[in-house]
């Protein structure tokens, strides 16, 4: 079987900074196409990030999972998962020093991204709980893992009848400020087919696919000779390697000032990967793999959802005050995120297997 393992550093290092420059360009291009998309079809910004951003951008985190569960390696495929949880939510603090001027948690206009939030506080949770508790085989796939993929399709579920509406607005009969008219919808003439436009979408997204899949398979590669320790390799630079598809489109989102959609995909991403969890588990055969990863996998996914507490809290503030260009709820997120890797460099020993 092929193996990046016999590949020199130097050869490693060349494949990842090609892969990563093929996903950023892909990735910021894409951006764009599911915004156009989103105009034609009357998609909310939000949902159209969570979905069709989040869901391509996922397409590594799906290749290295089911490789992982195929070769035996399903432990580390949820330290990879679950770190890239925290990485990306940490990352938004980027697109927050994109804008600038003010706070990106006090430029979103419609609160359907509290609730993808909440969602992701909800799913992370009971990740931590199935980690605690133990999981129960009922099958090819435990309990637990069951209980997550049922909860990212409620979840789903539940995202697509909010979008735009704006639940916390008094209404006008009852002394509400009538609700803003909304902006006129894209009428296409200057932006190519929908045919071509889809077809680009997937262009970029089979780039993504694949760059990623080779960023996620030559960063392992690379730990394995450094000698940093797969779990925690996985779980810091692997995972932030595999979050660069998200990093592109996110800043690409951004900067067309479509900030609902750039939320959307991390966190979209996110729960896609709690997801992923039942796919790696199904996938592995033996016990649920909840049942035998270990304290480092369990903080992982606590790190995650405390990150993404303190950005709801953010999105409750709105405060625009913004610190060497970015608001609270991102220095607070980089501090916490930065404090999590000294724990899990610490419990890198108690990853389960």
């Amino acid at each position: 079987m092929f193996s990046f393992e016999s590949w020199s550093l130097w050869l490693l290092a060349a494949v990842f900074a090609g892969a990563a420059a093929v996903v950023w360009i892909a990735g910021s291009r894409l951006a764009g196409y599911v915004d156009r998309i989103s105009d034609r079809t009357g998609m909310g910004k939000g949902f159209a990030g969570l979905v069709l951003l989040g869901g391509i951008t996922s397409l590594p985190e799906v290749a290295v999972s089911t490789t992982s569960a195929l070769t035996g390696e399903e432990v580390l495929a949820v330290n990879n998962l679950l770190g890239s949880v925290a990485a990306q939510v940490a990352l938004l603090a980027l697109a927050d020093a994109v804008i600038g001027r003010e706070a990106l948690t006090s430029v979103v206009v419609q609160p359907v991204v509290l609730l993808q939030a909440a969602l992701n506080v909800i799913l992370l949770a009971l990740v931590a709980a199935a980690i605690t508790t133990g999981d129960i085989a009922i099958g090819p796939f435990g309990v637990w893992s069951l209980v997550l993929l049922l909860g990212y399709l409620a979840s789903i579920w539940a995202l697509s009848g909010s979008e735009g509406r704006i639940a916390w607005m008094v209404p006008p009969e009852k002394g509400g400020a009538p609700p803003a008219k909304p902006a006129p919808a894209d009428d296409g003439k200057d932006e190519g087919s929908m045919r071509g436009l889809v077809l680009r979408t997937v262009g970029a997204a089979a780039a993504i696919l694949v760059a990623g899949y080779l960023l996620s398979q030559t960063g392992a590669a690379a730990a394995e000779k450094t000698g940093l320790g797969s779990a925690f390799f996985g779980a810091t630079f692997v995972a932030v390697a595999t979050s660069l598809p998200e990093i592109s489109t996110m800043v690409g989102a951004v900067r067309l000032k479509r900030y609902e959609m750039a939320l959307g995909d991390i966190f979209g991403t996110n729960l896609f990967n709690a997801a992923l969890i039942f796919v790696t588990d199904a996938l592995s055969g033996g016990d649920p793999v909840l049942g035998r990863v270990g304290a480092f996998s369990a903080f992982g996914a606590l790190l995650g959802l405390v990150l993404t507490a303190l950005f709801m809290a953010g999105l409750v503030e709105r405060r625009d005050r913004t610190v060497l260009r970015m608001g609270w709820d991102s220095l607070a997120a980089l501090a916490c995120y930065a404090g999590g890797i000294v724990v899990l460099w610490l419990l890198r020993g108690q990853t389960g297997g």
